[in-house]
Parts: C-alpha cells; sequence; structure tokens
C-alpha cells in the first residue's frame, strides 16, 4: 500500500539558503557549553564555555596549589588548567589513555604533511617545554601520566622537548585540533571540491517512509511504509541496470492492524539491534488508537507532573485528547536456525511493549528511532505534541517528554506488568542510561537526552564521526521576531497578545526550518526560540520570556520559507545523512537535507573539519538519462520530479538514497548528468547502466498535486 502524505508543518512560503551559523561546541561532560552572563573572572572565557563560575573558582584554587614561582611557566599553567573550559574541551582532551589531565598541545614538531602543519600557532608545547622543564611544579597536572607524582620537573622524566612533546602535543584523535595556549586550534584543512550537482536514478517506484540497512552488512535493507508494512529488499550493483528487488506481495512483517494511519500518524520508525545477526531483535514505532486497540492504553502526555489538565485541551480534528498514542515496540525475526540474519519474515506478535504514551493532539510527534553507533542504546525522537506554537510549552517543560529526543536502554531490562511501570515512573519496558543528563540537570527527567524541538524530522549519526548527530526540525507557521529586537530585554514584559500586531511592530518575517547537532542535554530553543529568531506563541494569552534561563543553543544549517519557487514555495525541512560513500567524491563529508516539496536540496560542509561550522549551499540535481526506471520531470523545469521528499536512507555501501512519494532514488556518479567532479574515477561503473524499466509509473499527475495541495491547505486552516 502506497503511503499518505507525512505532514510535519504546513508552511506556505518559500526557500532560500543562509550563511554559516554557530559551531558545535562540546565539553568533556558531553554536554554543551554553557552561556555566560559575564566572564570568567580566573579563567577569562567570555560567550560560552564549559565551566560556571563555581568552577572557575576552583580552578583557580586548583592553579594557586602549583606554587608555580616561574612567572613564564605560570602563565603557561594556567592555560593548561583553564583548558577544560574551552567550548571543545571534548575533543581537546579526548585522545585515548589519556584522557581528562592534559589537553593536546600544538606542536610545532608534527610532520609536514600533517594537517596540524597548516594551524596558525604551532608552537604552544615548545613553550611548555621552554619555559617549565626546569621548574618546581608542586600537584602537577602531568603526574601519573609519565611523571611520578614525587616528582615536581618536567625534565626528571623528559629528556627533550622532542621526548615532551612526542607525549603531550600534535594533533587530537582525528588530526584537526590542538590547544595554542588560548583556545583549541583547527586545521585549516580545506573541503573536497565543491560538488556541481546530485545525479540521482531511480531504482523503485514504491513509496517509503524508512530504509535501514541490513545489520548483516550486506546489499539488502528494510524498508517501511506509513500504513504499517515492513519489506526486506535488496539493492541492485552499480552499474547493473537492475531495480530495487521488493516482493510487496509478502511483507517482512504487516503491522497494519495495529498502526492508525492518517496524515501524520503511522509506521514512523524502525531500528535493528547492533546484535540483531545474533539476537534477531528489532523495534518499531508506530502510532495506535486507544479506541480501537485493547493495547493502546499509556498514560497521557499531558497530566499534573508536567502541569497540563487533558480536559483543558480539548478535541483535535474530532479526536480527544491522548485518543492517539506513540508507541515503541520489540519484535523479533524468525528463523529455524540459530542465525535471523537469513529470516525472511519475522513474528507478528511483539515481545514486548518499550514505550507508550498518549498524545495530546493529533500532529507533530516525530517518531524516528536509532541506535547510538557508539553507545548502543536506543534514541527516541519525540515531537511537541502539536497545535499551533506549542502553546503548553511542552518542549521548554523539562518533566514533560514532548519536543525531546529521548535515550533509553533497551538491553538491562526485565518485561515488567503496567503497575511496575508505573511505580517505577517509566512510560514502559525499558532502563535508563546511567550517563544520561539528569545526573548533571537534576530537572529533566531521566529520559531525555536533549529538549526544545518543534517536531524532529528525520536524524542520523555520521558513520565516521558518531559523536555527530544530526536533526532536522521543522519551523512554525505563524511568525517569529529577530532575536536581536529583545536581546536586552531578559524579563520581557508580559502583553495581551490579542492587542499585538505583529506585522505592524516588526514587519511580516519569514519562518525557520533548521538542522542542528544533537548533544547531551542540549536545549535547541523551541517555543521561545524558532531556528536564530525570537518566537511568539500564537495561542498563549500572556508571554512571559526570560531568555537568561535559556541556554540556547542554535542551528548550524537551515533556510527560511523565501522566495525561490513562486510557484510551489517551500514546505518543510527532511533531514538527511552525512554523505561517506565515494561514488560521488566530491559530496563526500557534507550533510545532506531536502525540502519536501522535493524542489530544493542541500549540502552542508563543515570548515575547518570538526568545528561544527557550516556552510550550506543549494545544490542543483538531475536525473541520469540511464536510470533504470525513467525519471519523470518537473513540467516546465529541467527538474526531474521527485514528489514529496519523505526521508532520506543509507545503506552498508554508504550510498544515500531518497525516499519519497514518486520512488526510491540513488545518488550515482556526478559523471553521468554530466557533472564535473576532478576527484571521480570515471573508468569505474559507478552509476547504472541501460536496463530495463518496470512498467509501474507514477499515476499522480497534475490533478493528483493539485488535489493533494487542497486538501493540504485546508488541514492546515481548520
Amino acid at each position: 500500500m502506497k503511503a499518505v502524505l507525512i505532514w510535519p508543518s504546513l508552511p506556505l512560503f518559500l526557500l532560500f539558503i543562509l550563511p554559516r551559523l554557530h559551531a558545535l561546541q562540546l565539553c568533556t561532560n558531553s554536554m554543551a557549553p554553557v552561556a555566560l552572563n559575564t566572564p570568567l573572572p580566573f579563567c577569562g572565557y567570555t560567550g560560552s564555555s564549559c565551566c560556571n563560575a563555581t568552577e572557575d573558582r576552583e580552578l583557580r584554587r586548583q592553579f594557586e596549589a602549583l606554587n608555580v614561582s616561574d612567572t613564564a611557566c605560570a602563565g603557561a599553567m594556567r592555560s593548561i588548567t583553564c583548558a577544560i573550559c574551552d567550548p571543545y574541551s571534548a575533543e581537546l582532551f579526548d585522545t585515548g589513555a589519556r584522557l581528562g589531565t592534559i589537553p593536546i598541545l600544538c606542536n610545532s614538531t608534527v610532520s609536514a604533511t600533517s594537517s596540524l602543519a597548516r594551524v596558525s600557532n604551532q608552537s604552544f608545547c615548545k613553550q611548555v617545554w621552554d619555559s617549565c622543564n626546569n621548574v618546581t611544579i608542586q600537584n602537577s597536572p602531568f603526574a601519573g601520566l609519565r611523571l611520578p607524582v614525587s616528582s615536581a620537573r618536567l625534565n626528571d622524566i623528559w629528556h627533550s622537548e622532542a621526548d615532551f612533546c612526542e607525549t603531550f602535543g600534535g594533533p587530537s584523535s582525528d588530526d584537526t585540533l590542538c590547544f595554542d595556549g588560548n583556545s583549541a586550534s583547527f586545521s585549516r584543512s580545506t573541503a573536497s571540491p565543491n560538488p556541481k550537482g546530485l545525479c540521482f536514478e531511480r531504482i523503485g517506484n514504491g513509496s517509503y517512509l524508512n530504509m535501514v540497512a541490513h545489520p548483516d552488512g550486506s546489499n539488502r535493507v528494510f524498508v517501511s511504509n506509513q500504513a504499517g508494512k515492513i519489506w526486506l529488499a535488496t539493492v541492485p550493483e552499480h552499474g547493473s541496470g537492475g531495480t530495487l528487488e521488493i516482493d510487496e506481495s509478502d511483507p517482512f512483517l504487516d503491522l497494519t492492524d495495529v498502526v492508525h494511519l492518517d496524515a501524520q500518524f503511522g509506521l514512523m520508525g524502525l531500528a535493528f539491534h547492533p546484535n540483531f545477526t545474533t539476537n534477531g531483535r528489532f523495534f518499531v514505532s508506530y502510532n495506535c488508537d486507544k479506541l480501537q486497540s485493547t493495547s493502546c492504553s499509556g498514560r497521557c502526555s499531558c497530566n499534573s507532573d508536567v502541569g497540563c489538565d487533558p480536559s483543558s485541551l480539548g478535541s483535535d480534528n474530532g479526536a480527544q485528547p491522548c485518543q492517539y498514542q506513540a508507541v515503541v515496540a520489540e519484535y523479533t525475526a524468525n528463523s529455524s536456525s540459530a542465525a535471523p540474519s537469513i529470516a525472511t519474515s519475522a513474528n507478528p506478535q511483539e515481545v514486548r511493549r518499550i514505550f507508550t504514551m498518549g498524545l495530546p493532539f493529533t500532529n507533530h510527534h516525530g517518531g524516528q528511532i536509532l541506535f547510538g553507533p557508539a553507545d548502543g542504546y536506543l534514541y527516541f525522537m519525540m515531537g511537541d505534541g502539536g497545535n499551533k506554537g506549542d502553546p503548553f510549552n511542552f518542549a521548554q517543560n523539562k518533566k514533560a517528554l514532548l519536543g525531546k529526543i529521548m535515550r533509553l536502554d533497551i538491553n538491562s531490562i526485565q518485561s515488567k506488568c503496567e503497575s511496575q511501570i508505573n511505580d517505577l515512573g517509566l512510560w514502559g519496558n525499558y532502563s535508563i542510561p546511567d550517563d544520561n543528563p539528569y545526573t548533571v540537570d537534576h530537572g529533566l527527567e531521566a529520559e531525555i537526552w536533549a529538549f526544545g524541538l518543534r517536531n524532529p524530522w528525520r536524524c542520523s549519526f555520521d558513520l565516521e564521526r558518531p559523536s555527530y548527530f544530526f536533526c532536522a526540525d521543522v519551523g512554525q507557521v505563524f511568525f517569529s521576531i529577530d532575536y536581536l529586537v529583545f536581546n536586552r530585554f531578559c524579563n520581557f514584559v508580559p502583553f495581551d497578545l490579542a492587542s499585538f500586531d505583529p506585522f505592524l511592530a516588526f514587519g511580516n518575517t519569514e519562518v525557520y526550518e533548521e538542522v542542528d547537532l544533537i548533544t547531551k542535554g542540549g536545549n535547541y530553543g523551541w517555543h521561545v526560540y524558532e531556528g536564530p529568531n525570537l518566537y511568539i506563541p500564537p495561542l498563549s494569552p500572556r508571554v512571559n520570556m526570560s531568555l537568561s534561563c535559556i541556554n540556547r543553543i542554535f542551528p548550524i544549517m537551515g533556510y527560511t520559507h523565501s522566495d525561490i519557487n513562486s510557484t510551489m514555495g517551500s514546505a518543510s525541512i527532511t533531514g538527511g545523512y552525512v554523505y561517506r560513500s565515494m561514488i560521488d567524491p566530491c559530496l563526500y563529508g557534507r550533510y545532506l537535507y531536502a525540502d519536501l516539496y522535493g524542489r530544493d536540496i542541500w549540502a552542508g560542509a563543515e570548515i575547518p573539519e570538526n568545528s561544527g561550522n557550516y556552510t550550506s549551499t543549494l545544490i542543483p540535481f538531475s536525473c541520469a538519462k540511464n536510470s533504470p526506471i525513467p525519471c519523470d520531470a518537473v513540467a516546465g523545469s529541467p527538474l526531474p520530479n521527485l514528489g514529496y521528499v519523505y526521508s532520506f536512507g543509507e545503506d552498508n555501501r554508504k550510498d544515500v538514497f531518497l525516499l519519497s512519494s514518486s520512488g526510491v532514488y540513488r545518488i550515482i556518479s556526478p559523471s553521468h548528468c554530466n557533472y564535473s567532479c576532478p576527484l571521480e574515477n570515471t573508468t569505474g561503473t559507478g552509476s547504472s547502466a541501460p536496463g530495463q524499466s518496470s512498467s509501474a509509473r507514477r499515476t499522480d499527475g497534475l490533478l493528483g498535486r493539485v488535489v493533494m495541495l487542497l486538501f493540504l491547505l485546508l488541514w492546515w486552516m481548520f
């Protein structure tokens, strides 16, 4: 069955690209730095830092305990002591066995071929050695590494600058970062050549919402539609001319009997346990209707614990509050052998219910699930629960699970009955990871990993850098005002919105679609901010902004609804992946994302590498003339008709796919669309050769598009 339209948001404006925004910054506790109202008195950091005033005083005490008499050495040791406050300290101190005491010191003796040979200030390691090697240092931070605790001078154990800097100087784990005595210093590495365009081939006609690589490492993938069916499919080799091998009459698992299907309801997420090949465990995120299913009986997300009364919500599109529920359930693969990887079907009986929660309204509930590649925990993306502007402020409420990314341990669990779950304050059969941010921010519910999100729509981890966790977050359709207007008003005076005309006061500003880098305990601002802008919720009778208590992490990329396509406009963001395939080497390392309407795709490049500073550009795209299934064309445009871009996918070969209402598209070698990339190996196949086209063609023509747009407009208005 073809999936109906997913509609995370319904803005009817247009697009344009934005310049680089704020950088990714991470502390040694894996949390984002805090915003500083005043500079740290001792360490001197301003803006943002991994230390607060209390920690700054403790660092002063630690420095004074060193009892360094030499002025030059004291200056160097003060810098090293304060390096833990650097906004990039997680990377500065992450060197495997040398974690936690000494940052990576910029070293002029690194190889000329190293990326660090290009940093502007390379000699801090030499400076430390020259000024401190023969100076007595009590309680030395170098103690316990190679320096005995009883020793007080560096040259008691290191006999030369080269020996010392071999130990403490050089690159970080990915050869891009070091400490220059003042702050993190990045290599001035250059990105790969800019891509001239994306080349697609159409390998399938089916409309799917999820694509997950088979954990066995093969060329098989699991795909699912919104209605509730999951299939096992085989991806064709590049250059074979083949199409996606899938038998839609024989699903791997059919959950259509339990899944509630509507515009923003259905089977929303699919994740396979990292050890699926041996344990057969996999997980499905879907929505159910408690009026239709006795197992659809979770607690309401609007409850007294979060300061919400369900009776105050009213009905939404004919549904009562928490009639529809968000579910994560565990299933297992069928197999007569000890190798679940060969299973071609799954047991339709769920193994256990991981999570069930009632939803206050009928939109904005995300639903994607992912396993963290580094920690093995299950991440569950949840929207703000719906209605315009998050009127109950669920996203900022640290006790509510709406507008959050949750992180759950599904390994250390025992199946519990409903009363046991309620007694533990949980929402299902899971445990809480010991390092979730509630251990640092005690106001947070234990499940929460990050908060302040409106409707995260497609998140992904970078395969090569698992700490890079990207989420696209859908913007609101109303109005927002430039945050500069209110920057000086940290305690904004409440006023009556009924008498406030934002369009007269500030002009008809545009709304924003954003890409965020998710960090532990990060607050992404909604509904106080939308992207980089302050936001006025339209349904709140009074507004009381206190910006001083919002340690907001700004987006790294995004776009506003601006005049790019005057006919179609823009819809909402669909997040993608960091491209790690070498099929198109000019795309390598760039993050791809798109607008739902399928007319605009962006590629974001991080420069310098590992800084979190991104520049995104609108990138042209075409369909290969030898595509196994010919692409439909947009009338009056050279663009292929992708339809609505629901999602992206990635397989075990790191190829990236676009999942849309018109089919499955794979990125192939740019030369097949006459795009040039100087790094491309044009002697290989790299793309599909001419092959047999499927007789199934896209049936939603102009009339279907008009009907769909009218439906969306009516849905938005009412």
